[in-house]
């Protein structure tokens, strides 16, 4: 008889790496579960200030991936949809994954 699974049964869980300059990067401390639509937000907010890529994982379905380039495409989508700018760290996060220069009315500051 198959032992039941500790991992809870859940959607994937999205851990987002940052970059902290001098002191390098890490995975930035968030809920036990948190959506990529809650990595979306917060991108947005500017809660993680300077991105480097997204990570989902599902435990209990044994797989995990790089999701940088589908979350920085739903951050452009929400920005354009929302009229909302990005801050520094996001337009880098963007450009880097979706290899492209973002235009200079979604951005705060200077291009």
């Amino acid at each position: 008889m198959r032992s039941p699974s500790l991992a809870p049964s859940h959607d994937p869980v999205y851990l987002v790496l940052c970059d902290y300059g001098k002191l390098g990067s890490a995975y930035v401390e968030t809920p036990s579960v948190s959506t990529e639509r809650d990595v979306v937000e917060n991108i947005l907010r500017g809660e993680y200030d300077r991105p480097l890529e997204v990570t989902a994982f599902d435990i209990g379905e044994g797989w995990s991936r790089d999701v940088s380039e589908d979350v920085a495409g739903r951050v452009v989508e929400r920005a354009r949809s929302e009229n909302r700018k990005l801050a520094e760290g996001a337009k880098s996060f963007v450009e880097k994954h979706l290899d492209e220069k973002l235009e200079p009315e979604l951005c705060l500051g200077p291009d």
